[in-house]
């Protein structure tokens, strides 16, 4: 571990945009990691294929390369080796993360400017550095990554990203007295995780309009199968054509997490819309079981990808105004199921797929917005109840008053 006795000037820092994530066709490795001479950065392929044999999805490896890319730039930069790296360069990774603005993307004129507030929505726009998320993400992968090489090969010895709990905090409560709180280790996490927001869905109303907006029989049977059925937007554009059903209305999705076919309910208007979307494109599309259900319409016909899809949305939004995402529709779905009594939590649970119930009680707690919604209703209910008379206040007779304090109390005089 380099040792510094001056602290990093970490704005300053010039990170070079060198190496690159390379999709190999290779179903061992789906990805892998290249350095700035083109040459396979091995620790982080084994580290990849041990995540695939866990059962992790190739777009998760994906997405753990991306963020130790990221990490294998920084440390080039500061020119410290990945097994060497410490306490020190987490802390300046953490700051440069902060402080880092975004590769720039092209941007059409009519853009609103990162950070803006969209009219519509409400909802913030992208801004041009990286959200706190991302750096949260990009820590826990870091650290997962010391950890296997910890675990494997039993170096490096210090994980730059520790986790909080320490070694003597297991046996914290092993005498646990029950008449007694539990105790709780006083050590802070380096780099908390901020507060968790609760999922934000789309409004009723504003789906509406969000539905009406698209103009292909396609694209309306998408929000339907998204807005009912709550999958992921990857699992949706991942069926085939032997995996409907409309006479059970379902269909089977490919899990994300488990890769496990599941099939999910959905509402009938959503087959209805499927119906006249395939009656749209035949005879040009394949009718193979095995073939996917969702095509461009464009000639030639092509597989649907999810930038297609998500610029199809991104059409929609812009008609009116808005900036709502794909995403959100399925948390919409979710607070549909969450508000029908009929429902259980565990039943939306089973249907969106997650493997902790602890993930389905977060549609529990109310966005800021519903609160505030929720609040005004309230009072407009109240200003419109009737005025009810005020009654007097309650008295003692006069009678029982002379009794109580004689009649000079009352301005009678003497007796």
């Amino acid at each position: 571990m380099q040792e510094s006795a001056e602290l990093r000037d970490v704005k300053a820092l010039a990170v070079p945009r060198v190496g690159r994530v390379e999709k190999t066709g290779n179903p061992t490795l789906p990805y892998r990691l290249l350095d700035a001479d083109g040459t396979e950065v091995a620790a982080v392929s084994e580290f990849l294929r041990d995540m695939l044999a866990n059962d992790d999805s190739p777009t998760s490896l994906r997405s753990y390369a991306y963020e130790l890319l990221a990490w294998f730039r920084f440390l080039r930069a500061v020119e410290v080796a990945w097994d060497r790296a410490g306490r020190a360069e987490a802390r300046d990774f953490a700051l440069w993360l902060k402080t880092v603005k975004k590769p720039p993307r092209p941007r059409r004129p009519d853009t609103p400017p990162p950070g803006s507030i969209n009219p519509v929505t409400g909802k913030r726009y992208i801004g041009e550095n990286y959200a706190p998320r991302t750096g949260r993400h990009a820590r826990a992968v870091v650290r997962s990554f010391y950890e296997y090489h910890h675990d494997m090969h039993g170096r490096p010895l210090l994980n730059p990203f520790p986790n909080a709990k320490r070694a003597e905090d297991e046996h914290l409560n092993a005498h646990h007295n029950p008449m007694h709180a539990f105790r709780h280790p006083t050590r802070r996490a380096p780099y908390p995780k901020e507060p968790r927001r609760a999922p934000r869905g789309i409004p009723d109303q504003a789906f509406n309009e969000l539905f009406a907006a698209p103009p292909s029989h396609r694209d309306r049977a998408l929000v339907a199968f998204y807005i009912s059925a709550g999958p992921r937007a990857s699992e949706l554009l991942g069926v085939t054509r032997d995996r409907v059903s409309p006479g059970d209305q379902t269909i089977g999705v490919i899990r994300k997490g488990s890769q496990a076919l599941q099939w999910i309910p959905a509402s009938s208007d959503a087959f209805v819309w499927l119906r006249l979307y395939q009656q749209q494109i035949r005879p040009e599309a394949l009718d193979g079981p095995e073939e996917p259900l969702w095509w461009t319409l464009r000639r030639p016909l092509r597989p649907l990808s999810y930038d297609a899809a998500r610029m199809v949305f991104t059409r929609a939004n812009d008609a009116l105004g808005a900036n709502w995402t794909l995403h959100e529709l399925r948390h919409s779905a979710a607070k549909r199921m969450i508000r029908d009594p009929k429902l259980s939590l565990t039943d939306v649970q089973w249907v969106l797929g997650h493997l902790h119930i602890s993930t389905t009680e977060q549609y529990l707690e109310p966005a800021e917005d519903e609160v505030v919604a929720h609040v005004l209703a309230h009072h407009a209910r109240r200003a419109a109840e009737p005025v009810k008379p005020v009654m007097p206040a309650p008295c003692y007779r006069s009678e029982v008053l002379q009794t109580l304090l004689g009649s000079a109390a009352l301005g009678g005089g003497p007796a």
